[in-house]
Formats: structure tokens, C-alpha cells, sequence
């Protein structure tokens, strides 16, 4: 006797790497993911960086060519990446679907002139060939933006070089100036820049002979914000004097430098914590509580987000996290913060490098059981919260569960899979566009979907 049993073949349910059951997202949700907090070929404390990079290449064939157009714009204006968005441009110019966008797109993601060499680089990753139409017509309008100190800034040596790119791009100036400013980059003739970059190397290893360079730049006020707090250790090496570094600090423009800038400064070099705190609260100065009523942050303090952001960078994933916590400190009418580990711990109310302290300090760096966090929080706070906010890689060992109000997890790794979705509104990155977003989205009245 035969009998006719229908066979039911069940996908496998998604894991995060911590064992806790996913949420299954779309192909632009993954690629949101993988993108918004990406150090490209970075590896990170899951997965490797040629997975992430795998991940993304698999998924943009997915996506819809307008929504990858602009996830790329988003990644390079709104959170600051350089390298992810010259990876999204690259794989549409693969596909008959998506290279219509290309010119555009990579046009407007090239903000620094040594994108140009880096965006050939990635396209010849496989093997060189030739590029694209729309890649050259992309090219081209891109390298009208630098002037001569922008292009000799970054013309490195290098698989290519910028004069390599302005040939193959066929370029045509704007104007005679330019058409003349280019024949001397190809001749290799433009204006030596005095960057600090290439007046350290002009140095060789004479430690006097770096501490002078140094010294002069700072008194000339030449370096930028970010290039002061990314050397401040190689200024303490090289035993600059303390006043100039003091005064550079007090001096610096702070409107568009990050607290997870700051912190990672002071971790390197802490005997200047205090005036580091003090130009990051000039940063946050200003900025309006626009966030109303009661937000309850949980901070993930997990063994995962010790891990380093790079291989190159001593920033940590905690000192993106606890930036965000500090900026969300500041613009939050009334704001009560835990972190989570192995169980949830309540910090003390503190704000700036004390809230760094209490948040890295509340309890040991072990696990992630962050649905049995959320439900110790909710347990304690009785009378409710208006949002509850999740800083966190996603990677729970728990089942999370959904949140009794308002509840957003804003992901600061590109990990494959998550568990802030679903009732969740979910976040992807660090900059303080993820904050923005909260505060845009409560204002309008945006219906989740």
C-alpha cells in the first residue's frame, strides 16, 4: 500500500553567531547591514572582512538599482564611509540593471581625490579591464571637484595613480586653468602640499626632527580636527611640547567631530582627557533636546564589542556605542541608561568621559543576553518609558523579545544576521545620523512598516 505524504522541506531557522533565533530581513535590509557599519575588508569579531565584502557583492544584485544608488550616497554623506560605497558602485557597474545610475552615483560618493585611484583599485580586484562607460563618465566629472592641493594631497604611489586615472577617464576640463593644472599632474609637477604627512616623512626617523614638524604645524594651526585626535600619541612620542597640544585642542573646530572620536583619543592618549572632554562638549553644545519625554538606552558591553572597528584603528565597536550614548545623553529631555552583558546594570546619571567611565566599568564584558535584559529593564521601570534605545552588535545568545513601546536598536556591525527587527525599529551605524533619524522619525509621525 503507497501512501501519498506530502513532503515539507523547512528552511533552517537563522542564528545569530551567539546562537538566539534572527529575523529574517529583506535583501535591502541585508544590505543595509552590511554597508552602514562597514570598514571594508576589516574583519570583525564574527566574520572576517572578505565574507562581508562576499555578502555584499551576493546582495546587490538583489536590490532594486535606485535603492543601491542611494544606499551608497547615504554610506559616504550621512555615515562618513569611504570605502563601502566605492564596493556598491563597483558591483552595479556589473549589471545591464544598475550601471544606468553608475555616473551619477560615483560622481557624487567621491568626495576625497584619492577615492578616484581607490575606486579603479576595487574595479581591478578580479583583474584589470577596461572600464565602463558610464564608470569613465563617472570618473571624469569626479575629478573636476579637486584642486591642485587636493590632487597633490593624494596622489600616492600606488597600483594606480591619479595620472593613470585622469587617463583612462579621459577627462575634460572645465576651463584653461584646469586643463593646465592637469598637464602638470600627468608630467608629475603639481606643488609639493605642506600636509603633515609629507613634512613627517621628509623627517626620516629623527625624533627632533619630527617634534619641530609637529611643533610648526600645530603653531601654524595646520592640522584638522580629526588629524590632531587620530596623533595626539605620535605627538606625545615625539615629545611635542604639552602647550602647543593644549592650545591646538582648545583652539580646534569641533562642529563636525563625533564624541567616538574624543573617546578613542583619550583611550591613546589619556593624560589630556580633560581638554578632549572639554572640545567634545563644545561639539555637543547647542544641540537641542529633541528628544522629549522618557528614553530608556541600553548599551551593549558584550566580549564582541571589545573588538577594534580596524586592524588600523585603536577605536573600539564600545567607544562607538558609548558615543552614541553620550549624544543621545545630550539631546534627550530625560534619559536612563543600562548596560548589558551577562544581565542589565543600571549607570549613574553622569554625561562626557564620566558616562564613558560608568558605562565601560558597570559590569564585566562577557555575554550577550539581551532579551533578558530588556526584560529585567522593563521590569524596573514601572511607569514606563516614550522609546526604549538599543546600542548593540546584535549578536544575542536570548530570544528578544519585542518592546512594550517605541523601541529602536541602532546596529553598529555589519554582521549577517540580527535581531532588531520585527516590532524593533531598526537602525544601522553609528554617526550621529542614526540619532537624527530617531528624532526625524518621532517629529513627522512616520508610521513604522
Amino acid at each position: 500500500m503507497r501512501l501519498n505524504i506530502t513532503k515539507r522541506y523547512l528552511r533552517p531557522r537563522l542564528r545569530t553567531h551567539e546562537g538566539a533565533p534572527a529575523v529574517a530581513v529583506t535583501p535591502e535590509q541585508a544590505l543595509r547591514r552590511s554597508i552602514l557599519s562597514c570598514m571594508l575588508w576589516e574583519g570583525e569579531f564574527y566574520e572576517d572582512g572578505v565574507q562581508i565584502a562576499g555578502r555584499i557583492r551576493e546582495l546587490v544584485p538583489q536590490v532594486a538599482a535606485e535603492k543601491v544608488a542611494e544606499l551608497a550616497i547615504e554610506a559616504r554623506e550621512r555615515m562618513k564611509l569611504r570605502h563601502a560605497p566605492l564596493l556598491l558602485v563597483r558591483e552595479m557597474a556589473r549589471l545591464a540593471t544598475h550601471r544606468g545610475l553608475v555616473a551619477e552615483t560615483l560622481s557624487r560618493v567621491i568626495q576625497r581625490a584619492d577615492e578616484l585611484s581607490e575606486f579603479v583599485t576595487i574595479y581591478w580586484a578580479e583583474g584589470r579591464q577596461p572600464l565602463s562607460a558610464q564608470v569613465k563618465k563617472g570618473l571624469a566629472a569626479a575629478f573636476c571637484k579637486f584642486d591642485e592641493y587636493a590632487l597633490a594631497k593624494y596622489d600616492r604611489a600606488g597600483v594606480v595613480r591619479l595620472r593613470d586615472v585622469l587617463f583612462l577617464s579621459h577627462a575634460r576640463p572645465l576651463d584653461e586653468s584646469q586643463a593646465t593644472l592637469w598637464k602638470r599632474l600627468a608630467e608629475n609637477q603639481l606643488a609639493t602640499p605642506d600636509t603633515w604627512e609629507v613634512a613627517l616623512s621628509a623627517t626620516g626617523r629623527d625624533g627632533d626632527g619630527k617634534r619641530e614638524v609637529w611643533e610648526r604645524l600645530l603653531s601654524e594651526r595646520k592640522l584638522g580636527a580629526l588629524a590632531l585626535l587620530r596623533n595626539l600619541r605620535n605627538m606625545q612620542n615625539a615629545d611635542v611640547s604639552e602647550q602647543l597640544v593644549l592650545g591646538a585642542l582648545a583652539a580646534m573646530k569641533t562642529d563636525r567631530v563625533l564624541p567616538f572620536r574624543f573617546l578613542a583619543a583619550a583611550r591613546v592618549a589619556p593624560q589630556w582627557e580633560q581638554p578632549l572632554e572639554a572640545a567634545m562638549f563644545r561639539a555637543l553644545d547647542g544641540r537641542a533636546r529633541t528628544l522629549p519625554g522618557h528614553t530608556v538606552l541600553l548599551v551593549d558591553v558584550s566580549g564582541s564589542m571589545e573588538a577594534p572597528i580596524s586592524h588600523r584603528s585603536e577605536m573600539r565597536r564600545t567607544d562607538a556605542a558609548y558615543g552614541v550614548a553620550i549624544l543621545l545623553r545630550e539631546i534627550g529631555e530625560k534619559v536612563t541608561v543600562y548596560t548589558f552583558s551577562n544581565e542589565a546594570k543600571l549607570v549613574p546619571a553622569r554625561r562626557g568621559m564620566a558616562l564613558r567611565d560608568a558605562l565601560d566599568q558597570s559590569q564585566p564584558h562577557g555575554g550577550t543576553y539581551l532579551g533578558k535584559a530588556i526584560a529585567q529593564v522593563e521590569a524596573d521601570v514601572r511607569k514606563g518609558y516614550d522609546r526604549m534605545v538599543v546600542i548593540t552588535d546584535e549578536q544575542s545568545h536570548d530570544q528578544v523579545p519585542a518592546p512594550r513601546g517605541r523601541g529602536y536598536v541602532i546596529n553598529v556591525a555589519s554582521n549577517r544576521n540580527g535581531v532588531g527587527y520585527g516590532a524593533w525599529m531598526h537602525v544601522d551605524g553609528w554617526s550621529e545620523a542614526v540619532v537624527e533619524f530617531i528624532a526625524e522619525l518621532e517629529s513627522t509621525d512616520v508610521p513604522r512598516v
